[in-house]
């Protein structure tokens, strides 16, 4: 009887073992099956990386160029270049709104990632009398030269109905904008 004790608790014990290798063999074996579906939540696909870089890179140019045209409306002399600013400053911010509710909608969060644009804010503000007029409109029309470039690499690269609209609805005004500033720039000259 002694016997038959140690015995049924060696049985229980190697019973005990085999069902705790089997679950959790069955464990590893649905893992990958949950593994496979976490990695297929937050695969991103080339198009959803290509519209991250538009938004984010759109962001970032508008909030320059708004920067810059508060600069101008402050610091210019001249009334054409003030008005300019004013008008492009307006036309940013409506980018800046619109392509942030977007992003928003797409689960994008927008920062500053790259603080390029704080060179052409410096120069613009040490620049002097008339050398500003020239800073300002110089700086406007590689900016909006960028921002416009931007808006037709994402109309070539993307089908999302959304973004097209947006591309469609502010790019001529870009255009208008740009041939205002080299105008005005070619009449300070």
């Amino acid at each position: 009887m002694k016997a038959i004790i140690p015995l049924k608790a060696s049985i229980f014990k190697v019973f005990f073992l085999i069902v705790l290798v089997l679950c959790m063999t069955s464990c590893r074996k649905i893992n990958p099956i949950e593994n496979s579906f976490k990695n297929q939540a937050f695969v991103i696909t080339e198009k959803e990386e290509t519209e991250t870089y538009f938004f984010i890179s759109t962001a970032n140019a508008s909030k320059s160029i708004i920067s810059k045209s508060q600069i101008a409306q402050q610091k210019s002399s001249d009334a054409i270049v003030q008005e300019l600013g004013k008008r492009i400053e307006i036309q940013e911010n409506q980018v800046l709104d619109e392509v942030s509710k977007m992003a928003a909608m797409k689960l994008i969060v927008i920062t500053e990632i790259n603080a390029t644009h704080k060179r052409d804010l410096y120069n613009l503000i040490d620049a002097k009398g008339s050398d500003f007029n020239d800073v300002y409109l110089n700086a406007m029309k590689e900016a909006l030269s960028d921002q416009i470039e931007l808006f037709e690499t994402i109309s070539r690269e993307t089908n999302d109905k959304q973004i097209l609209e947006l591309v469609l609805r502010f790019l001529p005004e870009q255009y208008k904008l740009l041939r205002e500033t080299e105008r005005i720039r070619k009449q300070n000259v």
